[in-house]
């Protein structure tokens, strides 16, 4: 992935050419007070608050990045207009113009994520001793490269959203549904083994490689399937991104979809 930075909550010249034309306008201030903050310098601030995991109110006020709640209503406002999924389609395209992604399958997995206060899209995990989480839900193409993610509940069934997750992936432009933008393959753990979901696959023309309860270790699905795993640990490489600290949900995702977009722009500059 390329050697990273020291400090990778400084926003690059060439990463901030994408972000900047998607931020919406700012209102003029109808009082005079304190000049606003810079955009760079708050998105600056939520990379670092995004890295680090710290509390927003302690986010050190000699870095410049202005105050933890600017930073957090800045992050809340751009999540609203949709910015990262707009960001993640741009990468998405480059990817494409550069003949970086692999379509021949796509790799879904649904990792827990441990939960502070509860809130909507958290609930008792059935691998935590029923306390209140979360899960990530990522579906990544061949290599690994994050195609769509979601948020749900702990207790949310896995299979569930396999459908709902392939929905998500953003669409070429002007493309219809068909060969075009749909994998060949879907690759899954046992988490995602129903003979419903398995047909559902086929009627969408995608072969479902999913394993079965019951049967032994040994399918052979690993040595593919790991490039998921690793997007997860790349995803909670993120600190803040390890235990859902946020009581509203919409936060939590706006960390969640910044998160991938930075994973995708590692790709992008590959």
């Amino acid at each position: 992935m390329g050697k990273r930075q020291s400090r990778p909550w400084i926003v690059s010249d060439e990463l901030w050419a994408l972000i900047e034309p998607l931020l919406p306008k700012p209102e003029p201030k109808l009082v005079e007070g304190r000049p606003r903050v810079a955009d760079r310098q708050a998105l600056c601030g939520i990379l670092f608050v995004l890295h680090t995991g710290i509390q927003w109110e302690y986010l050190p006020q000699e870095l410049g990045f202005g105050s933890g709640m600017t930073c957090w209503r800045r992050l809340a406002a751009w999540n609203e207009a949709g910015v990262w999924d707009q960001l993640h389609v741009v990468l998405l395209r480059k990817l494409r113009s550069a003949k970086k992604l692999d379509w021949s399958r796509v790799v879904i997995d649904s990792p827990p994520c441990a939960g502070g206060p509860q809130g909507p899209k958290s609930g008792p995990s059935p691998v935590d001793r029923a306390r209140p989480g979360s899960k990530h839900h990522v579906v990544t193409d061949a290599q690994g490269i994050p195609l769509a993610v979601s948020l749900t509940g702990g207790n949310r069934n896995d299979v569930t959203q396999l459908l709902p997750l392939l929905d998500k992936i953003p669409r070429r432009r002007g493309c219809r549904p068909g060969p075009a933008h749909r994998p060949d393959t879907l690759l899954a753990d046992r988490g995602y083994n129903h003979d419903k979901y398995r047909r559902l696959l086929w009627q969408r023309g995608i072969r479902p490689m999913i394993a079965r309860r019951g049967e032994p270790h040994g399918s052979g699905l690993g040595i593919f399937r790991y490039v998921v795993e690793r997007t997860i640990a790349w995803l909670h490489g993120f600190r803040r991104l390890r235990i859902r600290w946020e009581r509203r949900d919409d936060i939590h995702e706006a960390f969640l979809g910044l998160a991938t977009c930075l994973i995708t722009y590692r790709h992008v500059q590959r």
